[in-house]
């Protein structure tokens, strides 16, 4: 079986949005951006889904809340955190709530293609 090979972006700063796709589609990664968790739900679909980046803080529903809903629907679908916002408290429910990543913006792109190659290898051995 093929892992999955698409990752979804959702984050309110469009140049956040646009720089992240830059940096996944050079890494060979399929993109979809979406400026809020709401347009994703409503767009997406989670199949093919590899992972989802979100943002912490966004208007509307927040990333954790996010993850709270992706968690319900979908428990495997891993979720990475990019946030401006790096709290130890939000680090803590981030990871508690089973965030494979949680990074600082501004990100550092081989932290996030480490964390992408790890979420790779774990479709890889399933």
């Amino acid at each position: 079986m093929q892992s999955p090979s698409r990752v979804s972006v959702i984050d309110d700063d469009e140049s956040v949005r646009v720089a992240s796709s830059s940096l996944l589609r050079s890494l060979g990664w399929e993109v979809s951006l979406y400026p809020s968790a709401e347009s994703f739900f409503d767009a997406d679909s989670l199949d093919g889904l590899a992972c989802v980046i979100t943002d912490l803080n966004m208007p509307g529903m927040s990333g954790l809340q996010l993850q709270q809903r992706l968690r319900a629907v979908k428990p495997d679908l891993p979720v990475m955190f990019i946030t401006a916002f790096a709290s130890d408290a939000a680090r803590r429910q981030a990871i508690d709530g089973g965030a494979v990543c949680f990074l600082g913006k501004p990100v550092d792109g081989t932290a996030v293609a480490d964390c992408l190659e790890r979420i790779r290898a774990s479709f890889l051995k399933d």
